[in-house]
């Protein structure tokens, strides 16, 4: 662990200790504890060389998710893949605000999850709300694989479907609760963003067009001609956190009501949840469609 740490340290890493520890406890396969009882048991060759591979790929700055190949959201272990984003603390807030919003009901939620990457967001919803059932969708199959392999290994596989689509296009029926992390960093801004996250994040999860609220046009644009949200819905977008006001023009633009914006632990505007749009509603309390 010293020497890791120092190791890290010494290039400047300003998590050195922590990535440190992420490093050994994964690549290794302990837990914490094995470092208070065993900590001064000598490494077997392998492991020692396990352990020199994965600090030489974070000097040359890859990130510890994806050196380890999972991450941890919600409390949950999730596994990575390169067409996924590596699960942020931040996104957390948005699984509160869909916890929230689903608190009270009388019938178990039905949840879509659009851009679900890998499946953290509608797993986390899911594995708090027993009674739940939904559908992620992304349009990378590969992504949808994780996505799949997370939802079981998480003990809610039987009440998840995944689907390859674009946004909205591919789904029918009505959903008590839709949430969203979609691109949202405008494409010229992508090459000032910290390296790590520029080279090792797939480009197709932080390109959010010109403007960074492509993603928001297609979802709210389609939640509404598709009428998929039910009476009493809540629709849950996380945002940038200079994007609010141009998201709620966008959905009030759409017909939406504003439900509240919240905030991350750090402060910074990072969800916004509306009510149903104007309109006829999709009323249908039956089973989940796919068209």
């Amino acid at each position: 662990m010293r020497r890791s740490t120092a190791l890290l340290s010494d290039r400047g890493l300003g998590e050195a200790e922590g990535d440190a520890r992420f490093l050994l406890l994964g690549i290794l396969g302990l837990e914490t504890r094995d470092l208070l009882v065993d900590g001064d048991r000598r490494l077997a060759a392998d492991e020692a060389a396990a352990l020199d591979a994965a600090l030489a790929r974070r000097l040359a700055g890859e990130p510890v998710a994806r050196i380890l190949g999972a991450w941890e959201f919600w409390g949950l272990p999730f596994r990575l893949g390169p067409d996924t984003l590596v699960p942020r603390p931040d996104t957390e807030t948005l699984v509160a605000v869909a916890l929230a919003a689903a608190a009270g009901r009388t019938a178990p939620p039905r949840c879509l999850d659009l851009g679900t990457g890998s499946g953290c967001i509608l797993t986390a919803i899911l594995h708090e709300l027993p009674a739940a059932c939904g559908i992620g969708v992304d349009r990378s199959e590969a992504a949808l694989r994780v996505a799949r392999h997370n939802a079981v290994a998480n003990g809610i596989g039987e009440r998840a479907a995944f689907l390859a689509g674009d946004w909205c296009d591919a789904i029918g029926g009505s959903f008590d609760l839709i949430v969203s992390n979609p691109p949202y960093i405008a494409r010229d801004v992508i090459p000032t963003l910290d390296r790590e996250v520029r080279t090792h994040d797939p480009a197709a999860a932080l390109d959010g067009g010109a403007d960074g609220l492509d993603a928001y046009r297609r979802i709210l644009e389609g939640v509404r001609r598709g009428d998929l949200l039910a009476r009493g819905g809540t629709l849950a977008v996380e945002i940038g956190f200079d994007q609010a006001d141009a998201v709620r023009m966008l959905a009030r633009a759409a017909g939406f009501t504003e439900r509240g914006l919240h905030r991350d632990l750090a402060g910074r505007d990072r969800v916004l949840s509306f009510d149903c749009p104007d309109g006829p509603y999709n009323r249908s309390q039956g089973c989940l469609t796919l068209r």
